[in-house]
């Protein structure tokens, strides 16, 4: 019996380390890339990339985009050729490599940009992975976020401003997510997007308000005459009506 009894340990060792032999090391590159825009990357804190597997929730791996933008002209002004890669080999991207014993359903989540919060969104995918075969090629495993970098500089958060009517300088600056700049004439032109304001009073719809470019790259303001007290709050949101991308950020200030 105790001949047999090692047999059988032996037997569930073997199967074990054959089990383990069974796991293949398998790439997978992951790169967030700006709606209508370039990749995000180190210079706006890079996206958020976590891999689990779907069907048992088991999170494979973690980290986040590092790296450039990308090529303008291949992105932004080439014609699109079915095949050739959007992305070269500084472009951000995060890689893992997972060991696995068998085909995985493997959901990606990035979430980003991380150095502007307050737009940062959360965008998913989907795919089968196999053990073995890398998901590396080309563009490898891309996701689009939609959006625009929303930041208002003024009025200040929460600032107590004395007496009404009042004039309040309002001030944004936008960007795409990958923190490429809005002008006019530009890459990304600033007649082309809708900048506005919507203001809130006391939690009461008041009015809209249009922002419009400021001068300098990327910044839109507008003076806004306040001619009640109240709690405001104001909604300053950018929006392109040829694709629908939009992206807002939010300040409250108080007349009192």
């Amino acid at each position: 019996m105790r001949f047999l009894a090692l047999g059988a340990a032996a037997g569930a060792a073997l199967l074990i380390t054959a089990g383990a032999a069974l796991a293949e090391p398998t790439e997978i590159t992951v790169r967030a890339i700006s709606k209508d825009a370039k990749f995000i990357g180190s210079t706006m804190g890079g996206v958020r990339i976590t891999l689990h597997d779907v069907e048992t929730g088991e999170l494979l791996a973690s980290g986040v985009t590092a790296g450039s933008t990308g090529d303008t002209k291949r992105l932004v002004e080439q014609p699109r050729k079915r095949g050739t890669p959007l992305s070269d080999p500084k472009s951000a991207k995060f890689t893992a490599t997972l060991d696995l014993d068998r085909p995985r359903l493997v959901e990606v989540k990035a979430h980003g940009p991380l150095a502007q919060r307050q737009s940062a969104i959360t965008v998913s995918s989907t795919q089968w992975v196999v053990p073995g075969k890398h998901v590396t090629g080309g563009d490898a495993w891309m996701l689009e976020m939609p959006g625009f970098v929303v930041d208002v500089l003024a009025p200040p958060a929460h600032v107590k401003i004395k007496g009404a009517p009042q004039k309040i300088s309002l001030k944004a600056n936008v960007t795409m997510m990958c923190g490429c700049p809005i002008e006019p004439g530009g890459k990304w032109d600033a007649k082309t997007y809708e900048v506005a304001a919507l203001l809130t009073r006391n939690g009461k719809p008041a009015k809209t308000v249009p922002l419009a470019y400021a001068g300098k790259k990327s910044q839109f303001a507008a003076e806004l005459e306040v001619k009640e007290k109240g709690v405001y709050e104001a909604t300053v949101y950018a929006y392109d009506p040829a694709n629908g991308n939009t992206g807002l950020d939010r300040v409250t200030f108080i007349i009192n």
